[in-house]
């Protein structure tokens, strides 16, 4: 990964850096923000509603949910950790972040899109046990498995991050350091840099290699897997059910690893730090938004649940009425 560093001089210690993504919108900014602050609302409610709705209906106390449930959790996370930030920038046109809060968003940010990868494998796994050993599926996905696989996501993506985030945090800057990002991004920062960084960018590219093909080499072959024992079964309503129940796993695969190995398996970012950009505001934003919804419209279970949901709510509403 090679990307044309700004010479300068002056090695001063910052203090802080200035995100300058979204500067240029001017009045167009306010309507960016109301569209943002919409989607990142939305966002949060869905998969709060998804937490609630898994955890409080028992129908749902299954792995297969219970991983939905944990993708929801970090989905209201993964945003937090940027549009709050960007949708202050857009509001009051402050574009400064402390150094120390740079390192910090960069790590989060950076983690939860690495817990997000590993997460999705797991899922693809899940379906892979119940679909090619349906037998014994409770027996191997037990709820202590499940806890384990869940928790390993999360402490795998933050391992991975931790180390290229330690090396950043001993480079130096360039005085006047405006990073053309909406969040402190990889690219931006290296540009940025008055160090010696090629170390550094070889880590990350390789280590994002390992991550996000790594995981999408293991969800493929789960689904290889998959499909070759759905050829298998005797009837098509056993292989419709079948690729129903994967469907929306895969949905959610397609839109996430599409952008996410577009932005971080090339050889080369130098050129297309504006195109990564815009490009970024996909994984970050948009897919939390999209996750509950196509886990709600293309799992039956699920909207049969959201369904006995709304019937409670009106039920109650009817009986406080009453009294």
């Amino acid at each position: 990964m090679k990307i044309m560093r700004i010479k300068c001089h002056n090695q001063t210690t910052v203090s802080e850096f200035y995100l300058v993504g979204f500067s240029m919108l001017n009045e167009a900014g306010s309507y960016v923000f109301v569209l943002i602050f919409i989607v990142y609302i939305l966002s949060i409610t869905a998969n709060t509603f998804i937490i609630v709705l898994i955890k409080s209906e028992q129908r749902l106390h299954k792995p297969m949910y219970f991983f939905i449930g944990g993708l929801s959790f970090l989905e209201i996370w993964y945003p937090t950790v940027t549009v709050p930030r960007l949708l202050l920038a857009l509001l009051t046109k402050e574009e400064s972040i402390s150094s120390a809060g740079c390192l910090t968003q960069f790590f989060f940010h950076f983690s939860f899109g690495a817990t997000e990868n590993f997460l999705l494998t797991v899922m693809a796994i899940d379906r892979f046990v119940a679909i090619c050993n349906p037998l014994r599926y409770l027996v191997i996905m037990d709820q202590s498995t499940c806890t384990t696989l869940l928790l390993g996501s999360w402490v795998c993506g933050f391992l991975v991050v931790a180390i290229p985030c330690l090396q950043i945090s001993k480079l130096s800057f360039c005085v006047g350091n405006k990073i053309d990002h909406y969040y402190c991004d990889f690219a931006p920062l290296m540009k940025l840099s008055s160090s010696e960084t090629s170390h550094i960018q070889k880590m990350v590219f390789v280590s994002s290699c390992f991550v996000i093909l790594g995981c999408f080499f293991a969800i493929i072959v789960s689904y290889t897997c998959i499909i070759r024992a759905t050829m298998n079964f005797s009837t098509s309503f056993g292989r419709q059910k079948t690729f129903s129940t994967c469907a929306s796993h895969l949905v959610v695969v397609i839109v996430f690893y599409a952008t996410t190995i577009f932005m971080f398996v090339r050889p080369t970012t130098g050129d297309l730090l504006h195109l990564n950009k815009i490009i970024s505001v996909i994984p970050s934003i948009v897919t939390p938004l999209l996750n509950p919804i196509i886990y709600t419209l293309r799992n039956n279970e699920v909207k049969e649940a959201v369904k006995k949901k709304v019937q409670d709510l009106k039920m109650e509403q009817v009986i406080n009425k009453k009294y």
